[in-house]
């Protein structure tokens, strides 16, 4: 990559390519945070390269997932917040390797935009790293895409994608699930990543004082509560395979309760959901009212606070509660497996 290259034409037709050097030694910071052994290659090159780790794996089975971060990017274009989406993206990725057993390698970032302004790509990278940090991902690659007309000059899409690794024989594939097996709940840190068209609708943001504190979210306001990162599972779920049985798990995300639960369940079974039980967070009930939104509309849209389901044996479930508070996550129960046509009831 050459600083010395430059282009008048194009920068006359919105492009200027110097601002993407800028833009990449801005994030090389922040990159190197996530460097892991695997990591062969620095950025810049055409590829990145990673050579994984495969000690004590017998059959490896890459495992990938991509996602976006969707129109949640709206609530950081008001905000002027460019910090945590990268958070949200990562997670969208790496929540769902995760569900199958698979331990994230490496990620890589595309971000598109109207203008490229280097200090706010610098900004969403930190938020990929961070992300990356968190799942113990290296970000080793991506791209930004400057295109005026495309976009308007603020605004942005971000993407992404990773590939983790996992055994054969230990992939998480519902075969072993059974009658009886318990279901138990990982808090989600609010709304995540998705349905903010819905939320956006709700609550007219483009419109409403989203910077004023509300008694009802705890003194936050909404568009500080609504830009909430999504929370990253990997490590306390690595760990919890490592000491129970994990029979499925589920990534709750759009199509909330009725959509991902059933997911992670073979034929023949279902989910039976305590709604009693669930710890809905008080963002959701402001969503429910200002909408006037069913309750069953909202287990199907949103997580309602629970931001990834775990199935484990019954006899197994004190330790995997146990296992999972040791890492951070304050888990509980919310049901059971029951042999049934129904793929889930929430009772």
């Amino acid at each position: 990559m050459s600083v010395n290259s430059e282009s008048k034409a194009y920068a006359e037709a919105g492009v200027d390519i110097t601002a993407g050097y800028k833009a990449v030694e801005l994030m090389k910071s922040h990159i190197m945070r996530t460097a892991t052994k695997g990591v062969c290659s620095d950025i810049g090159g055409f590829g990145g390269l990673f050579r994984p780790d495969l000690t004590g794996i017998k059959k490896p089975v890459l495992v990938s997932g991509t996602d976006g971060v969707g129109t949640k990017l709206k609530l950081a274009f008001l905000m002027d917040k460019h910090d945590t989406v990268g958070i949200d993206c990562v997670a969208m990725c790496v929540n769902d390797i995760i569900c199958c057993g698979a331990a994230p390698m490496f990620f890589l970032d595309y971000i598109a935009c109207g203008k490229n302004y280097p200090e706010k790509i610098a900004e969403i990278v930190k938020g990929v790293a961070e992300g990356c940090v968190q799942s113990g991902a290296a970000l080793i690659g991506g791209e930004t895409a400057e295109m005026p007309g495309f976009y308007p000059e603020n605004e942005y899409d971000l993407a992404g994608f990773s590939v983790g690794i996992a055994d054969e024989e230990k992939i998480i594939d519902n075969k072993t699930m059974a009658e009886g097996d318990v279901i138990i709940a990982l808090p989600s840190s609010g709304v995540h990543s998705n349905g903010f068209s819905l939320v956006r609708k709700v609550f007219d943001v483009e419109n409403a004082n989203i910077t004023k504190p509300l008694e009802e979210l705890n003194g936050r306001s909404l568009g500080e509560t609504l830009l909430t990162p999504t929370k990253i599972y990997v490590k306390p779920v690595l760990e919890l395979i490592k000491e129970v049985t994990v029979r499925g798990i589920s990534h709750i995300t759009g199509g909330g309760f009725y959509e991902n639960i059933p997911r992670s369940i073979p034929a023949g079974l279902g989910a039976k959901i305590e709604k009693s039980s669930v710890k809905v967070l008080p963002v959701f009930g402001l969503i429910q009212r200002a909408g006037n939104i069913s309750e069953r509309d909202m287990f199907n849209t949103y997580n309602m606070g629970v931001g990834m389901s775990v199935v484990v044996p019954k006899d197994e479930a004190d330790k995997a509660l146990d296992v999972l508070k040791t890492n951070g996550e304050d888990a509980y129960i919310i049901g059971e497996i029951v042999r049934s046509e129904e793929k889930i009831k929430l009772c």
